[in-house]
């Protein structure tokens, strides 16, 4: 019988999938990953090889979050997280807003 055990350093817990999700405008990435109980929100990440698709990748705990909620890098998944990361904003949303109206009223 294969051995079907990973090399996440939590042995014999029971396993799940959560997804991991990563997005820029040209490119998108939602990966499968099946991790054992008790495996951090961090770990996950190095887990997923994910850097490898996306080199510029530097998550920390302000930018990483599950289904729309930043969580610390230790937060403990749950079986179907979705975990995001985030990539920084372009333009304050108030600031886009505000250039917004200026032009609409400009018209």
């Amino acid at each position: 019988m294969p051995d079907d055990k990973r090399d996440d350093g939590l042995g014999d817990m029971p396993r799940f999938f959560v997804e991991i999700a990563y997005a820029r405008p040209d490119k998108q990435l939602i990966r499968s990953l099946e991790v054992s109980q008790g495996t951090a929100l961090d770990d996950a990440i190095r887990l997923s090889g994910i850097v490898e698709d996306f080199p510029e990748i530097r998550w920390n705990a302000k930018n990483v979050g599950v289904f729309s909620q930043k969580k610390p890098l230790n937060y403990v998944l749950q079986e179907n997280d979705r975990i995001e990361i985030y990539r920084p904003l372009i333009i304050d949303p108030m600031e886009a807003r505000r250039l917004k109206a200026e032009k609409q009223k400009a018209r």
